[in-house]
C-alpha cells in the first residue's frame, strides 16, 4: 500500500481486500438464499438466465422464456445504475459511490428479509440480480488486482492459472503469483464460508436469515463511511483502480 495518501500506489479504502473478501461471503450467502428459499436459482450472475432463457424458448414456452428478460434487464438496469450515479454522488453529498451503494444493498436486504415465504419468488430473484449487478461493476480491483465480489468463476480460473505458473516457473526468481492466487484463494474461500453460513441460517429461520447479512455489511458501510467523512475527505475525486 502507498506511503502516503497522494501516491499513486495508495489504495482508498473501498479497495482494500478485506472489503472485498467480506462481500465475496456475503455473495456466498446470498447464493445460499436464492437456491434454498427462492427458486432453486443463483442470482449473483446471468448466465443461468441466459440459459434457462434459451431452453424455454427452445421448447417453445414462450411466455416462460420471455420473463428471464426480466432478471436480465434488471441486472443490465444495475450496472447502468452504477456507471451513471458515482460523480453526481460524490460531487453532491462528499460521499464515494461505494458507500451509497452498500447502504443500498442493505435496505434492499432489509426489506427482503419481510418477504414472506408464500410470496413470489421473482421479487428476492430481482433484487438480488440488481444489487449484485451494482456491487459487481462497483468493486473492481482490490489493491490493484481484478475482482470479482459476486461469483466464482473468475478466481478458480486464477486459481488455476496462478498454479500453473508456480508449476513452470518455480526456479524463478519472479514470485508475483504467488500473491495472487493467495488473493483469489481467500476469495474463493469467503465465498464458501457465506455460502455455508447461508445454508445453516436459512434452514433455521428461512428468509430471514438474510438479515444476518447487515452484520458485515453494516460494519463495512461505517468503515467506508468513516473514511469518506475523514481520513479519505480530499481524496473524493480519486477514482478506484478499475474505474
Amino acid at each position: 500500500m502507498g506511503e502516503t495518501n497522494n501516491s499513486d500506489k495508495y489504495y482508498l479504502t473501498c479497495e482494500r481486500a478485506w472489503v472485498y473478501q467480506i462481500l465475496m461471503g456475503v455473495a456466498g450467502f446470498f447464493g445460499a438464499y436464492t437456491y434454498l428459499l427462492r427458486g432453486n436459482v443463483f442470482c449473483n450472475a446471468q448466465t443461468g438466465n441466459l440459459v434457462l432463457m434459451g431452453m424455454a424458448l427452445g421448447e417453445r414456452k414462450w411466455v416462460e422464456g420471455f420473463y428471464y428478460l426480466i432478471p436480465i434487464t434488471a441486472y443490465m438496469l444495475g450496472s447502468f445504475m452504477s456507471e451513471i450515479l458515482p460523480n453526481p454522488i460524490k460531487h453532491r453529498f462528499s460521499i464515494r459511490w461505494d458507500t451509497i451503494l452498500i447502504s443500498i444493498e442493505m435496505l434492499v436486504v432489509l426489506f427482503l428479509g419481510f418477504v414472506p415465504e408464500s410470496a413470489p419468488v421473482q421479487i428476492s430473484q430481482i433484487a438480488i440480480n440488481f444489487i449484485a449487478s451494482m456491487q459487481y461493476n462497483t468493486f473492481r480491483q482490490a489493491e490493484g488486482l481484478p475482482m470479482a465480489t459476486t461469483f466464482a468463476t473468475n478466481h478458480i480460473r486464477q486459481i488455476g492459472i496462478c498454479i500453473a505458473k508456480e508449476a513452470k516457473h518455480h526456479n524463478s526468481p519472479d514470485k508475483s503469483h504467488r500473491h495472487k492466487l493467495l488473493m483469489h484463494s481467500q476469495m474463493l474461500l469467503f465465498f464458501i464460508i457465506g455460502a455455508i453460513i447461508g445454508t445453516i441460517l436459512c434452514n433455521i429461520v428461512l428468509g430471514k436469515a438474510l438479515w444476518f447479512t447487515l452484520i458485515p455489511l453494516g460494519f463495512i458501510f461505517v468503515i467506508l463511511l468513516h473514511a469518506d467523512l475523514t481520513t479519505e475527505k480530499n481524496m473524493v475525486e480519486k477514482k478506484p483502480h478499475g474505474h
